[in-house]
Order: C-alpha cells, then structure tokens, then sequence
C-alpha cells in the first residue's frame, strides 16, 4: 500500500506547478499595467490632459493594479492563516494577564486575516475563553486596522516607512485602548446572557485547573495535536486555502474596491490640489478630527479605502489626516458597532469608539506633527 506522503505528491507537484504559473503571470501583468493603461486610454476619443482623461487613466490603472496587488496579499495571508487558526488564536491569549496579553493580542490582530465584522465572533469566542476584556478589545481593534491587506498595500504602493508608521502607530491605538478599557472594567456592560456565559466559562477553567496536572495535559496534548494537524498540512492543502481565501475575500470585497478607485479617480481628476492641502493639510488644526468624523459612516475595508488615499496624498493632504481618515473608516465602522450591540451595551460601544477615537487622533496629530 502506499504511503500517505506518496499519495500527496502529485498534488504538492500540481500545487507548486500552480504557485508558480500564478507567480510569473502576477508579476507579467504587474509589470505591463502602465503600458496596458496608455493604450486603453488612447482608444478612448479624448484629450490628453484633460480632467476627465486623467480620471479615467488613474480609474484603468489603479483598478487591476489593486486588484492584483490584494489578490498576491490575500493568497499569502490565506496560506498564513494554516498556521493561525482562531483556535490557536484563542489558547495563545487565555489566561494571559492585562499588559502582555494586550500587546500579543494586538499582534496576532496584525497576522490574523479578519475584518471587523468576522473579529465580532471571535471576540465573543475569547469571552468564553477566559480572555479578559480588555485584551478581547485589543484584538477586535487591531485584527481590521493593522490587518495584512492594509500593510501590504501601503507598503506596496507608499513604500517601507509609511508601513511601518502605520504599523506601530496602529498597535499603540490597539494595545493602548484595550488596556485602558480593561482597567476601566467594564464587565457590567456587556449584555447580561454574553456575561453569564463567561462567568460560567470562568469557573469551567477554574475548576478544570483544580483537578491538576491530569486536565492541563490533556489541554496540552489537544493543542499539540491541533498545531501537528496545522504543521502537516501539505502544501496542497495550503494552496487550497489560499486560494479559498482570494475567493472569500477578493470575491466579497471588489465592489468597495471599485467603488474606492471611482473616488479616487474623481479626486485625482477634478479636485485641484490646493483645496485638499487647504482643507486636509499640517496647519489646519480641525482637520484630523473632521476626517475621523467623516471615515465613521463611511463602511469599507482597507483595499476599498487605499485608493482614495493615494488620490488624497497626491493632492497635497497631509499624511497624518489621511491615515487618521483610513483608520476611523476601517477601525470604526457602523456594520461592526452593529454587530457588537448583540454582544455590549450602548454605553460600552460608546466608550470603546470614543477610546479608538482619542488614539486615531493622537496618530494624526503626530504624523502631521513630525512628518
């Protein structure tokens, strides 16, 4: 009979085969986009140089270029994710305490693919875990905001500094508002079945913990078994779960993108650059605050959201209140406090928007200040 890693093989072989055709045909199109949209552009019966020229050259060449660029991201984070399952995602952060847990919890918001809307049931998942709260939030802030889509594309398209700014100023909002949610302690606000459930969950692990050594190695084995199972998959598998991934998400999310490249487009076209710098630039005092007020209603994801802020940066508007902008509509969205009113009372979502809030704002600040 053959082996298991005998059958595999010609699937790896398959998959590798499909890994690197998609590669060179990804870099072949990157590469070409420029090109490809001069000539669609010079089919078209209209003026170089014209606004509507502009807008619809930025539109043929921001779309496929972000399409292609979320599509590489979302399948490497897809093959991730075989390494980070929410429940390993879970048994990292139980039991860790207020500080520590908000800073791992913050981070593996960073290498966990999951939008504000899908965090919503993890939040709860940790909850029963014996996650404390304040940890959960730094999670569900960190887990959409400094996701690996948004990194990816402003790495991509702005280069490693702006990234990287992002990136730490990021996980300070997530490590900052859930550790000053967690000391504020809040437990009484969330709804009264979520909290009875993880007071029963609570005392579940206490008195798991009581029996010993005999419970915690069985938890042990589990989780080890779990994170073999993950280190096993081959790479088929991965693969699969790439390209399941791209399908989830690039399949979900590209009417937002479109939707965003239209903006932009518009912005890039029509609005001169000395009105954005007037309204969106270091010296006006009330303009980081207005573009936190304006991203809240305004549902999107970081793909959809990344073009609109290329077209505002090239038109003069100051990094730091472009960034504040992408973070309240990514971090502070409406479907996601919907979500959470099953889960937390009234007054609870205001404090957490108002927490995000403050540090989104701080973020700006700062840019605009040393930037």
């Amino acid at each position: 009979m053959s082996s298991p890693a005998t059958i595999a093989r010609p699937d790896n072989r398959v998959a590798w085969a499909a890994t690197l055709a998609f590669l060179v045909l990804w870099v072949a199109l990157y590469a070409s986009l420029t090109p490809i949209a001069d000539a669609a552009l010079s089919l078209l019966p209209l003026e170089p140089g014209t606004h509507l020229a502009d807008a619809i050259h930025f539109f043929i060449y921001d779309t496929p270029k972000v399409l292609l660029l979320l599509t590489g991201i979302v399948f490497v984070m897809g093959v991730v994710q075989t390494f980070f399952s929410p429940e390993r995602t879970r048994a990292m952060l139980a039991g860790k305490r207020e500080g520590v847990g908000n800073a791992m919890a913050a981070s593996l918001g960073v290498v966990t693919p999951f939008c504000s809307c899908s965090a919503v049931p993890l939040f709860m998942g940790f909850l029963m875990a014996g996650v404390p709260m304040g940890v959960t939030f730094s999670f569900l802030i960190s887990a959409p905001m400094v996701n690996e889509i948004a990194l990816g594309l402003l790495f991509a398209m702005f280069g490693w500094k702006v990234a990287a700014l992002y990136l730490g100023m990021g996980l300070f909002v997530a490590i900052f508002a859930g550790w000053i949610i967690g000391r504020l302690k809040l437990e009484h606000l969330l709804e009264d079945w979520v909290r009875e459930m993880a007071q029963k969950a609570e005392a579940a692990q206490a008195e798991g913990n009581g029996h010993g050594h005999g419970n915690g190695n069985g938890h042990g084995h589990g989780h080890g078994q779990e994170a073999e199972t993950e280190e096993r998959m081959s790479w088929a598998e991965r693969y699969t779960a790439g390209k399941t991934h791209v399908q989830e998400i690039v399949g979900k999310v590209w009417p937002y993108i479109i939707a965003g490249i239209a903006v932009g487009a518009l912005i890039h076209g029509y609005v001169p650059q000395d009105f954005m710098a007037s309204i969106m630039g270091r010296d006006v005092w009330w303009a980081v605050p207005a573009a936190v007020l304006i991203g809240v209603p305004m549902y999107s994801n970081a793909a959809g959201i990344i073009p609109v802020v290329e077209a505002l940066l090239a038109k003069g508007a100051a990094l730091g209140t472009v960034l504040a902008f992408m973070m309240s509509v990514i971090a502070l969205s409406l479907p996601e406090f919907i979500i959470l009113r099953k889960v937390l009372k009234m007054k609870l979502i205001l404090i957490f928007a108002s927490v995000v809030a403050s540090g989104i704002l701080l973020v700006g600040f700062v840019f605009n200040a040393v930037l």
